[in-house]
């Protein structure tokens, strides 16, 4: 090695203009000019054998430039601004009638774009410029707006009951989950082994279904459950007498939503005789506000989606042992949103409809 090629290197090692990584790389190469053995300088520089051998490979085959080039490989693909704007503008549309196509993948919009445009992308670059910006056609969700009139004042009254309850009064939130399916399996379940994971056979039998009621109590996260054979009215009254028994003398506020089995005659007429319990109704279309639902989703995950059950029996025995095993340990769920925040965010969501309406 020239006494000029041994400068160049040591500029790059003391330069305060290149990388550490380039640093390390001719401290590699110079290492090596001293005579070095390569584990020992593997061991120097903190990197693999197989390292030091590229990076005296590179440097011998394009000298000082050679390791700057951080990425070996093949060179990234250069595709005009044009057809990258074009592909992000197709992400976010639904994919002409004429392609078939429900939504997006980066293969199909390889395809598509390399034979309108003319101009061949390949699907990892699509799927790339997708990470960079955030979008996920693969994936969907859902929404609804409540077209309920007094939409405001209801998310108000509720949320004002989540973050400031009044003072000695009890916050319980209310519901049913319906048409419970008790499923067996056809085989038995195969357990869990090491690189092997749970496995049940696709097709079932219905053993029947139940009805779950249950109250969360917001303060403390308690649940009471219990389940019956039909939702009605009279099934509903029974409930509710049952959840709100334990807070006799204080003031209960339930909320829940507007099912017609709720607002009974007979409910009512417990109501006026019980003015101390006091309904709040979601607003309509909006039961994601009652938190007994959040819960609902969690027993759901926990114990219902991936059970296996011989009878309706069984089912309501494991809700049981799931409820009592909850109320062992309750955690009430922390509500973080005012109504100002759900409101603006309705309001959002109603102004991007009308853009796309008027559109």
């Amino acid at each position: 090695m020239s006494s000029d090629e041994r400068a160049e290197l040591r500029a790059l090692i003391n330069g305060t203009e290149v990388s550490a990584a380039v640093g390390t790389r001719a401290r590699i190469v110079l290492w090596h000019a001293e005579g070095r053995r390569k584990k020992d300088i593997a061991a120097l520089a903190g990197v693999s054998r197989p390292t030091v051998d590229l990076w005296l490979g590179r440097y011998a085959a394009e000298g000082a430039a050679g390791l700057f080039n951080q990425r070996p490989g093949a060179p990234r693909e250069q595709v005009p601004a044009r057809i990258r704007s074009r592909v992000l503008a197709l992400t976010r549309m639904s994919p002409p009638t004429d392609t078939g196509l429900s939504h997006w993948s980066s293969r199909e919009m390889a395809a598509y774009v390399t034979r309108i445009e003319g101009v061949a992308v390949s699907h990892y670059w699509v799927a790339k410029l997708w990470r960079e910006y955030g979008l996920k056609p693969h994936r969907s969700g859902t929404y609804k707006l409540s077209k309920d009139p007094q939409f405001a004042n209801k998310v108000a009254d509720i949320v004002g009951l989540y973050l400031d309850p009044p003072g000695g009064a009890v916050v319980l939130s209310i519901d049913e989950k319906t048409q419970i399916q008790a499923l067996d399996r056809t085989q038995p379940l195969l357990p869990i082994e090491f690189d092997a994971t749970e496995k049940r056979t696709h097709d079932y039998v219905r053993h029947g279904t139940t009805n779950l009621f249950a109250a969360l109590n917001i303060a403390t996260g308690e649940v009471i459950g219990e389940c019956r054979p039909s939702r009605n009215g009279a099934a509903f009254l029974a409930f509710l007498k049952k959840a709100v028994a334990p807070h006799r003398g204080r003031q209960v506020h339930v909320v829940l939503d507007n099912l017609s089995t709720h607002t009974t005659p007979d409910v009512l007429a417990w109501l006026a005789a019980n003015p101390h319990v006091r309904f709040h109704f979601t607003p309509t279309g909006s039961s994601w506000i009652n938190q007994i639902e959040i819960w609902f989703g969690i027993i759901t995950r926990q114990a219902i989606r991936r059970g296996t059950f011989s009878s309706v029996q069984v089912l309501i025995r494991s809700i049981r042992d799931y409820i009592a095993t909850w109320n062992a340990n309750p955690r009430p769920f922390t509500w973080t949103a005012t109504a100002d925040d759900i409101l603006a965010k309705v309001q959002l969501v109603q102004t991007n409809i009308k853009k796309l309406v008027a559109n």
